[in-house]
């Protein structure tokens, strides 16, 4: 079937299979979900195990190290990281790049069940497959109106049953995580003096809580035409329940009077509240925070639509009940909206801007027309396929959309000029259709292949960074593809009919004297050299060897240093605080509220939105939540744009606390939590923690003179560089113990019950899940010695202080304890400086601290070794290089069909050092304005310009062969003729394609940070290469020419002979 001539035949039909193209593309749009980014396929595993008021190193030895026992060998699993801290353990499984996660998911369960015998107070473990770094989409903050004086943590079983409930809800909310309340307790606060009358000790007590506590199936029974289950049931469901529980019963032989001891006769039972395990405030206020996680694939706008819906139902009839209101703190649409209205915007200069070039070269309306249909009906069309593959709209995508715009013209440009040359010289519009289309329909097809097949490298990429390529991949392929269909239907179809007037021959239409001159002179210029060329084939050798030995110089003397990621700008700074070891809460919350107290001039709320000249931009929200160990500092600007200024405004404050280490950092696009996606990590592992800490101690030494704090560098270890948290031991003197007839759990039991409460159980009160708690009067010692002075209830009914039972010591202990690969681990975490690239600083960390850290020598068995995104970045930079290889190899051998030679391709490829040279000089351009070094996006630059810098090459060999063998030129004439001919094409397509991608480059806004670098390669790559490609190619077709095509002859000739 010759597709051109139904197209040129059937017009109608074309134009109705159009309009429906671009009917399905725009209802398709409203089906594809709209994001920040792509989502990321992650083979995380995360499992966490709470174990209330636990130590570090009792989380390590009861839970940590007996869980990484019998995950250690499991399938697929490349990487195991754990974490021990007060109260809970965490373990994180990283499994090979396209493993199968359901399978991953059951065996890592299945492991789990292998584990017995937990302490008694500790949960089982949980398991989650999104790891709890994942980007929120929003924030919401809970606070008290005026009237409400009871404490905001009271609120925290509200939040959760009743706000976070509502949220949960909405579709496309995964989860809603709440952070600073406290949870509902059943407390039994028991008396020592009554606990000693009745004889009767802290452990009895909790064992006969337990035995009474029981909900057991005994069975059924039937009756008749009936079933009965056999239960027997007596769960606590009221406190009334606890009180009534029978300690004791004692009866008197003599008398037969029984005496009975309850849990109401020594102690008191009353519903309280946690402690909150972390304290938040939001410009100046304290509150509850809800973080809000979207379901993979969820369309963010819509999310939030039904978010602000549960807030505004939330506010008008349920908060005002309980003295609450509810206030969104954080909205990722308002980027997301800002990013792509900026893609749009670019979408429609960049389109605006190829159609200026069209008309200044064709002076024709209607051939203008013809051509620029091409742009809406190949992008419209495109959301079909994006649909169909699952792709979402982000800021990748669109980008990818936004190149397109000005690549899709490219095959219709060369249709058209060819089919407008015609009718200039005089040829009837129906047959200069046909031929024109005819004529360059093999080197269009080609083009539009070695564009998009370069991409096929990219699709299987399983890293994370081929997983955010795939979508930019899937968006321009699919645009290509569309445009070549249009080139070879829509144009034919079209220029048959708008062209069917007379068109004017050139030189003799509309006149741009100045334009007109200079191409003229060009084109004489190009033809002149191209003659010169092939005529001397010494400066022909001459012009080649220094061409190509000069680009490739430059190219690697100016190309940028290594990074793996561009941040983005999104309106929100996040830090991350490490105050020194055994800092408790309150004076974790002290340092908070310094920095606070140090930051309110520069709140909006405060001191109005405007800032003075020179000054950063004020903030429109700050807030801080507080831990015991670590504390989160979050603000956001009221220009969007200038909101990497607060960094210093917050950092400068938090660092004066001595011992302090920290990150501050712009929230990436690409990072997950708050490290982002510029960090480095040393992990420092060995079998010792007090080595493991020494070196580093030295480590982090080094890394401060080689890369100082005040040049912006900033650095925090994990878990921490001090061995030394406070802790109180209790060491039990085992005769003592026996004299008193108390074992060492039991001492321990009384110890936990007296000073924190210990857990005895959890109930179901109502529909709510609690904990039942048994402490003393008085759980709130605030000085050391007072642990001394705790009472201990013997079996005679005794009251001792502990310090008569074992010797209490003031000592230190880890404040958390890190596994990497279940070796003992301090990892340091650096965020270089914005100036500094992160290849460049993983040099300067390997030659200033690692070299020196082992030419000081490090104990027996301690590692180093980089990961985060350090590690990813030597990943995947290994990983691109292959990539670049297969995508030259895939475009070599697409064009070896065409030309049935492996050797013209070889010609043609040789363009490609050119563009390459062409894309460095493009980011040094874009570096004399902004840091912009060569990141993995950026780098993708590099392979889509492999698929298009051809295609001028492709043109000027295709017409160069096809006037010797179809015109039968003598092949000088046929390479200067092919180059007169095409320059007109080759400028045209390079200056629609450069000024459609030029917005990307130089408008800034929301999201420009991401694909800027990416655009600067490909518009620097173009430009550049559609010059030099004609300084190369006409002398290598020059001096190869004639020996290939008369082999092709000889060839010929000896068949038909044969054939005779």
């Amino acid at each position: 079937m010759n597709l051109i001539r139904l197209a040129i035949d059937r017009p109608i039909a074309i134009m109705a299979a159009v309009i429906l193209a671009v009917l399905f593309g725009l209802v398709s749009l409203q089906l594809i979900p709209i994001q920040l980014a792509p989502d990321l396929r992650r083979p995380v595993i995360q499992i966490s195990t709470n174990w209330p008021g636990a130590a570090p190193a009792e989380v390590e030895r009861e839970i940590l190290n007996r869980q990484e026992d019998v995950l250690k060998g499991i399938e697929e699993l490349n990487r195991m990281v754990g974490r021990a801290q007060d109260g809970r353990g965490r373990i994180t499984l990283e499994f090979n790049v396209g493993a199968n996660m359901d399978k991953a998911l059951l065996l890592v369960a299945n492991r789990l069940d292998r584990v017995n015998g937990y302490p008694d107070e500790a949960n089982e473990p949980t398991l989650r497959t999104s790891g709890a770094d994942d980007n929120a989409i929003a924030w919401f903050r809970l606070t008290r109106t005026p009237d409400n004086d009871k404490p905001i943590a009271t609120f925290g079983d509200f939040a959760e049953d009743v706000v976070k409930e509502q949220m949960e809800r909405v579709p496309g909310v995964a989860r809603v995580d709440v952070y600073g309340g406290g949870a509902q307790e059943l407390r039994i606060v028991v008396d020592p003096a009554k606990l000693a009358r009745y004889g009767l000790t802290v452990p009895v007590v909790v064992d006969r809580l337990r035995a009474a506590n029981a909900s057991i199936t005994g069975g059924d029974v039937e009756e008749g035409k009936r079933r009965y289950i056999v239960r027997t049931d007596n769960e606590f469901q009221k406190p009334g329940d606890v009180r009534k529980v029978l300690l004791r019963s004692d009866a008197d032989a003599r008398t037969g009077r029984v005496g009975r001891v309850t849990v109401g006769d020594i102690a008191t039972v009353y519903f309280g509240n946690k402690k909150p395990v972390a304290r938040i405030r939001t410009l100046g206020e304290e509150a509850i925070a809800l973080s809000v996680k979207r379901e993979t694939g969820a369309n963010v706008i819509n999310t939030m639509v039904g978010l602000r819906a549960a807030a505004k139902e939330l506010a008008t009839h349920t908060l005002p009940n309980v003295g609450l209101t509810i206030e969104q703190l954080y909205d990722e649409t308002i980027y997301i909206d800002s990013a792509i209205d900026l893609v749009v915007q670019n979408i429609w200069v960049g389109g605006s801007f190829a159609v200026i070039i069209l008309m200044l070269f064709l002076r024709s309306s209607r051939a203008t027309l013809v051509v620029a249909l091409a742009i809406p009906v190949s992008v419209i069309a495109s959301f079909v396929a994006m649909a169909a593959l699952g792709r979402s709209l982000n800021v990748i995508s669109l980008a990818g959309i936004a190149f397109a715009v000005g690549m899709v013209v490219d095959a219709a440009i060369v249709v058209l000029e060819n089919i407008y040359r015609f009718r200039e010289s005089g040829m009837p519009a129906k047959e200069a259709a046909y031929r024109g289309a005819k004529q360059v329909w093999g080197a269009i097809l080609v083009s539009a292949l070695t564009t998009v097949m370069v991409f096929i490298p990219i699709l299987i990429m399983q890293l994370d960074v081929g997983q955010l390529f795939r979508d930019i991949a899937v968006a321009i392929s699919v645009a290509v593809i569309l445009s070549l269909v249009v080139s070879i239907t829509v144009i034919p179809a079209l220029s048959q009919r708008l062209l069917r007037n007379a068109v004017k021959a050139p030189g003799n239409g509309l006149q741009l004297p100045i334009v007109d001159r200079f191409g003229r002179m060009f084109v004489s210029g190009a033809t002149g050299f191209a003659r010169a060329v092939v005529q001397n084939k010494v400066l022909a050798l001459v012009i080649v060897i220094v061409l190509i030995v000069t680009t490739v110089s430059l190219t690697w003397a100016f190309l940028p240093k290594l990074e793996y990621l561009p941040k983005g700008n999104r309106n929100l700074i996040i830090g991350y605080i490490v105050p020194p070891p055994g800092y408790n809460l309150k004076t974790t919350s002290a340092i908070a509220s310094q920095l606070e107290t140090a930051v309110r001039p520069h709140w909006e709320s405060e001191t109005g939105p405007e800032s003075k000249q020179g000054e950063p931009p004020k903030m429109k929200n700050f807030f801080f939540v507080t831990f015991r160990d670590w504390t989160i500092v979050g603000a956001s600007s009221t220009e969007p744009m200038r909101a990497g200024e607060l960094i210093p405004v917050l950092a400068k404050p938090v660092f004066q606390e001595p011992g302090t280490f920290g990150v501050m950092s712009q929230r990436s696009v690409f990072g997950r939590g708050v490290r982002g996606a510029r960090s480095i990590d040393l992990d420092i592992s060995g079998p010792q923690l007090e080595s493991v800490i020494a070196v580093a101690k030295r480590a982090a030494e080094l890394i401060g003179q080689a890369m100082p704090r005040k040049d912006g560098n900033q650095m925090r270890p994990r878990p921490g560089l001090e061995l030394g948290a406070p802790e109180v031991r209790i060491k039990p003197d085992a005769v003592r113990l026996a004299d008193n007839g108390i074992s060492a759990r039991d001492l321990g039991v009384t110890v936990d019950a007296f000073n924190d409460g210990y857990r005895v159980a959890e109930i179901t009160i109502g529909s709510d899940r609690m904990d039942l708690m048994l402490m003393g009067p008085d759980t709130d010692i605030g000085y050391t010695q007072g642990i001394g002075d705790l009472p201990v209830v013997t079996q005679s009914g005794a009251i001792l202080p502990l310090r008569s039972l074992a010797n209490v010591q003031v000592t230190s202990g880890p404040t958390a304890i890190r596994h990497v690969e279940r070796s003992r681990t301090v990892t340091l975490q650096l965020k270089p400086a914005d100036h500094i690239a992160l290849g460049e600083a993983l040099e300067i960390l390997n030659r200033e601290v690692v070299a020196k850290l082992y030419a000081d020598g490090v104990p027996k068995g301690v590692t180093t070794r980089f990961s985060g995104a350090a590690d990813k970045l030597v990943e995947t930079w290994n990983e691109m290089r292959i990539d670049l290889l297969l995508a030259m190899a895939i475009v070599y051998l697409v064009m070896a069909v065409l030309f049935e030679s492996f050797f013209y391709p070889f010609i043609i490829m040789l363009s490609v050092p050119l563009a390459a040279a062409g894309g460095v000089a493009g980011l040094a351009v874009l570096n004399i304005y902004f840091f912009q070094p060569l990141d993995m996006l950026t780098l993708l630059g590099f392979v889509i310009l492999i698929g298009i810098v051809v295609n001028n090459a492709i043109l000027l060999v295709h017409q160069t062969l096809y006037h010797i063998r179809e015109e039968g030129m003598a092949h000088e004439d046929a390479i200067v003729e092919a180059t007169r001919n095409r320059i007109r094409p080759i400028f045209m397509s390079t200056l629609t394609s450069v000024f459609g991608m030029l917005p990307l480059v130089v408008i800034p806004g929301a999201g420009s940070e991401i694909y800027r670098g990416l655009g600067s390669v490909v518009v620097g790559g173009l430009a550049l290469s559609a010059l030099l490609t004609l300084l190369i190619v006409p002398p290598l077709l020059g001096l190869f020419v004639d020996v290939l095509e008369g082999r092709r002859r000889s060839a010929q000739n000896a068949e038909a002979q044969a054939a005779e």
